[in-house]
Order: structure tokens, then sequence, then C-alpha cells
């Protein structure tokens, strides 16, 4: 995949929802059809229709109906995007449309069920089962979770729920959140556990439109890095961060029944929306030199994913009812424009702030003060065994011997070394020809080599215990992160690559 900087377009894709219970009831008509093969979706204005005017027609990079599979959405449309970000891309998916159009279903759906789990949950299955099939890299991944409501930003991972958090930029990695909390998780189970406690902290409301409206933007931002060693002999690192977008609802005032509080956010949630808007239509319009990003909170988060360094998808959710025949076509023209909206991606390789270089560099640090601290005890054992000065001095560290020996040294070291001093003790206990004085001194002596062995045990136990906490993050392809629950998942996933690669290559006749 080529790391320069070829410009590509964001790619939109259109769902459209099934009618509810609600509108059924009330009679409303279907309005909206959805052409699959042709990518396109036809809205007709009863007004209009009666007057013989043509119905309007959008055409987008793929088309889903009412009638579409989660699945089919992910392998289609986002399961490309993500396997970008594995490579070290950026990628942005952001869900948009009217409230009560589908938008968390399609991000979030039912998380139990595998045939409904939306873009979220699937993306951490795509995630973790790469890595387990993956060879000769070593993978670091981790989670943050942010809310913009009524535009301030909350970390849904904070104990501090109160704290508002500050938008900076740098000029390396561009804009980022100061002080956003990242979690290091190392399975499927691990990340939605992180998903979980975020979700609790999020705000939801009941609006006229949906009973339980997302009240607030919320991004998850899921950071693979990736360590593999090039042809140079040295470990290059990639970062590939993917951010998960489920935006608040647009909406109609009038027809959520905002009132007070609930007002107050619609207005908030309208004006970043608008800030949203008018970023695509600058981007588009070609005659802006100024792109104002810097309009609302999430257009500046959102800046490398709309015409910067990043691969992004936009899925536009539409209702079919007459009753919202405005807000569909807003949403249908909103991202008709977003299609041509150019993107500069670029692979991301050895960024100065890989937590995964510091993780190995730590490591390295302590495997040596380890390495230090068993090299003493090695010698000593050699100097027990032969006497000073032996030949067994002129072994050096490392060496086959030693290496055998390993495994049972350690244990061996410490007990022999406790045994000695207890001896010891015992024996000048029992030296009746010793002054109460000297057996008093030399007893203290022996209590205080005790100490320090014990010291020094308890401390080349914890370093060993800081390694292995911190070589636990660090994933392996096939080694220490596929549970026995996910290898079902794996074969269905394999099935369905199999069906997908002989459907394309059937012969047209």
């Amino acid at each position: 995949m080529s790391k320069s900087k070829s410009s590509e377009s964001i790619k939109v894709v259109v769902r459209c929802r099934p009618m509810n219970e609600k509108e059924k009831a009330a009679k409303f008509e279907r309005v909206v059809s959805v052409d699959v093969k042709l990518g396109q979706i036809i809205v007709r204005n009863p007004r209009e229709a009666a007057a013989n005017e043509h119905p309007k027609v959008f055409t987008y990079d793929s088309v889903y109906d009412w009638n579409s599979k989660q699945i089919d959405l992910y392998d289609e449309t986002f399961r490309p995007l993500v396997d970008s970000v594995l490579l070290g891309f950026n990628g942005t998916i952001f869900a948009y449309g009217q409230t009560g159009t589908g938008k968390t279903y399609t991000m979030e759906g039912v998380r139990n069920d595998p045939e409904r789990r939306g873009v979220i949950p699937n993306s951490f299955e795509h995630v973790f089962t790469h890595i387990s099939r993956s060879q000769n890299q070593q993978y670091l991944v981790r989670a943050s979770y942010l809310e913009i409501y009524q535009e301030e930003i909350k970390d849904l991972l904070s104990k501090d729920q109160s704290r508002r958090l500050e938008l900076r930029e740098r000029p390396d990695t561009g804009v980022y959140v100061k002080d956003l909390s990242s979690f290091v998780t190392k399975s499927v189970r691990e990340i939605e556990h992180v998903m979980n406690v975020g979700n609790q902290n999020r705000s939801v409301g009941a609006t006229n439109m949906n009973e339980h409206s997302s009240r607030s933007h919320a991004i998850f931002v899921i950071t693979v890095e990736c360590s593999e060693l090039g042809v140079d002999g040295e470990n290059h690192i990639r970062v590939g961060k993917l951010n998960l977008v489920d935006l608040a609802g647009s909406e109609r005032q009038t027809k959520t029944g905002a009132q007070g509080e609930r007002l107050k956010e619609a207005t908030k949630i309208n004006l970043s929306l608008s800030a949203l808007g008018n970023v695509i239509s600058s981007l588009v319009d070609g005659r802006s030199s100024h792109i104002p990003y810097r309009d609302s909170k999430l257009t500046r988060l959102l800046q490398d994913s709309l015409g910067g360094n990043a691969r992004t998808v936009m899925v536009a959710n539409i209702g079919p009812a007459s009753y919202n025949l405005e807000e569909t076509l807003t949403t249908l023209r909103y991202s008709n424009r977003a299609k041509n909206i150019k993107n500069k991606p670029r692979i991301n390789e050895d960024p100065k702030d890989a937590l995964l270089r510091e993780f190995q560099e730590e490591i390295a640090r302590l495997k040596e003060q380890l390495e230090k601290r068993s090299g003493k005890k090695k010698r000593r054992r050699r100097r027990r065994r032969g006497g000073e000065g032996s030949d067994g001095e002129d072994l050096e560290e490392g060496e086959t011997e030693e290496d055998e020996e390993e495994g049972e040294d350690k244990g061996d070291y410490w007990r022999e070394q406790q045994e000695k001093l207890e001896s010891e003790r015992k024996a000048i206990m029992e030296d009746h020809s010793l002054v109460a004085e000297e057996k008093l001194r030399l007893l203290k002596e022996k209590e205080k080599k005790m100490e320090d062995l014990k010291r020094e045990k308890d401390a080349g136990e914890m370093l060993s215990a800081k390694v292995k906490a911190m070589e636990s993050k660090l994933l392996v392809g096939g080694k220490n992160i596929v549970d026995h629950t996910n290898e079902q998942q794996k074969m269905l996933e394999l099935k369905r690559q199999e069906i997908t690669e002989q459907v394309h290559h059937i012969p047209v006749i």
C-alpha cells in the first residue's frame, strides 16, 4: 500500500431503516426507494408527484435498504477501512442523520446477537482476529472514549465525570484532547468492557422522535500500534488510529418537542452539525482558502478525517416515511456533498509518541537489571562450587551451563542462602565460648544479612513481575489473545470470506 500522499475521496454510503410502528399507525406513505445495484436513493414527494414532477435521485458509493444485514454492511463498507488502520493508516467511520434513523443501531447494534451487532463490536472482532493470525509482529492496542455534550468535551472513561477537557494541537500529530485517558486492551472482552463503562456515562434522553436519543456526539478511538523488524534489522512501528463516531441526531425542534434542557441540547447539537456542514461545503466548493474547522469542537476533532490524513467512511441514515421528507432530503444533500471531499491518507511510521516503543525500551531496561542480578548470583554460586579463582570463573554469562541451571537456580539460590544464614545463626547461639556481647553483635549481623537477602529477593521478584505485566500488554500473533469463545467467530468469518470470494469468481455468461 502506498505511503505517498495521494488523495482519495471520502466514501459515502446511505442506509434506510424500515417504517416503524408509529409511522404505520399514522398511515404515512413510504417516499424513499432504494436501488442497491445502481447505488441510488430515489425520493418521491407526494405533492410533486401529483403535479407530474420527477422524483429526486441521489447516487452514492453504496446504498442499503431496510432488509440490509449488519454483517453485509460491515464486510462491504467498513472492513477495508479497518484493514487499512491495521496497516498504519488513520480511519474514521461516522454515522450522520436525523434523530431516530438508526445511527446508534448501525454503529453499535445489538451486542449479544452476532447477526445484529453493529460496526463497533464487529471492528473489535476484526482487529483482534487479525492480530491473532499475524506473524513476527508485536501489537499494542489501546482505547479512549469521549463525548462532546453542549460543546464541552468529557472523558467517558474518567472517574471524575464533572471534569471538562481541552483541545490542543501539535505540528506532528495534529489536534488532540489533553489528558484524555487511554486503556491498553488485550482482547475483545477487555475492549468491550471499556466501551460498556463509557456507555454508562453517555448523555441520552427521550424526545418525541426517539425514546433513547443520543444527546451528544460520541467518539470511540482505537489505537493500534504494530512493531515489525525491517530489512535494515531495526524495529519499525506503525500506528493506525480508528475513530468510531456516533453523531447526535440532526432534528427540527418543533418535531422533537424539545423544551428546557432538551431545547438547549438541541440548539448546541444543531450548531455543531451546522459547523460540520459548513466545513464540508468549504472543502468541496473549491473557492474557500479558509476551512472553518475551529467553529466547533466536533469539526476540530474531525479535522484529519475531513480533508486530512485519514481514510473516511460516512454512513448517512435516513427514514422512509413522508413525515420526515424534508429531513431525509437534507441528509441526502449533505452526504452528497461529502462525496467530493478529498483526503490525503498516509501510513504513520515511527511516530515519536508511540507507546509501544516506550514499552519495548522499558522492558529491555528491566530485563537488563534482572540480568545483572542473576549474573551476580551465578558468580557467587560458581565461587561456592569451585572456590575462588577456579576455572568456573572464566565462563561467560549466559552460556549453556548457566542456561540449563537457570530454572532451578533461582529457587535454590535463595533457599541455600537462607539455610546457610539460619545454620550460622544456630551455631552462634550454641557457641558457649562467645561472651554475651559478642554473641549479640554476631546475631545482629546475621539478622541484617537475612533482611538484606529478603529485600534483594523481593526486589528481584518485583522486577520480574513488572516485566511480565508489561509483556502481557503486548500482543503477539496467535499466542496470548484469542480465547476459545472467539474460535467460532473466526470460523464464521472464514466461511463468509470464502463465500464472497466464490461469488466474485463466478463467470459472467
